[in-house]
């Protein structure tokens, strides 16, 4: 069962704005290491506890995987993950850098999550271009997705304002909006979707920006 939500009006837009930087964005990761968790401690930390919390709890699932860095890593980890990106080419990327892991095309609207299917499921830097009155379904989606003592992660931009973006990755034309989040509310919606945070992490700015992670667990049952 899908999660029943309204896509986005522009969601054809934001998947042909990630479809246009994709390859700049894997080249990047290639040369420059971008978003390469192995070097970034604290944020490689933060996604070791994730791994940990999971074990054998079940499969884990990498929403907005872009080219599969994160993924991978968990996949080195042991865990049984699989990604899913908006971006057809995104996946492509993915898929030629990871051929050992497996991606599909999908979106946060689209996903089709069976309750308690899940040991685990990630949202790194991913869900900043859904509209802000979406997120709370999201969450509740992805909690009843999870199994007992399932993992739920997210990582996004900080701060109060949303950011309209017309260029990324090399100055390529995009069109798509960052909204930006201060952790607290999104504490109070991982609550009322009957997660229990267990641990953030506040980072400094980057491009303007402070950085934050969430992460919330399924409670037992």
């Amino acid at each position: 069962m899908t999660a029943n939500l309204r896509h986005p009006e522009d969601l054809a837009t934001v998947r042909a704005s990630y479809d246009a930087v994709a390859d700049n964005y894997a080249r990047m990761v290639v040369t420059d290491g971008m978003g390469d968790i192995r070097r970034q401690p604290w944020l490689r930390a933060a996604v070791d506890v994730f791994a940990d919390a999971v074990g054998d709890v079940g499969p884990v699932l990498d929403v907005g995987c872009g080219p599969g860095t994160v993924t991978a890593y968990l996949a080195e980890r042991g865990a049984d993950v699989s990604g899913v990106d908006l971006s057809p080419q995104m996946i492509a990327n993915a898929r030629r850098l990871h051929p050992e892991c497996r991606f599909e095309v999908g979106s946060w609207t689209e996903l089709e999550l069976p309750p308690a299917s899940y040991g685990g499921i990630l949202a790194w830097w991913s869900l900043f271009n859904l509209p802000r009155a979406l997120v709370p379904q999201v969450l509740a989606h992805c909690a009843r997705a999870l199994r007992p003592g399932g993992q739920f992660i997210l990582a996004t931009h900080m701060g109060d304002e949303d950011v309209r973006r017309t260029q990324a990755y090399g100055d390529v034309p995009v069109s798509w909006t960052t909204h930006r989040w201060q952790p607290e509310p999104l504490v109070a919606m991982l609550c009322a979707a009957g997660l229990r945070p267990t641990a953030q992490l506040r980072l400094g700015p980057q491009d303007g920006a402070g950085r934050a992670v969430v992460l919330a667990a399924q409670r037992d049952e």
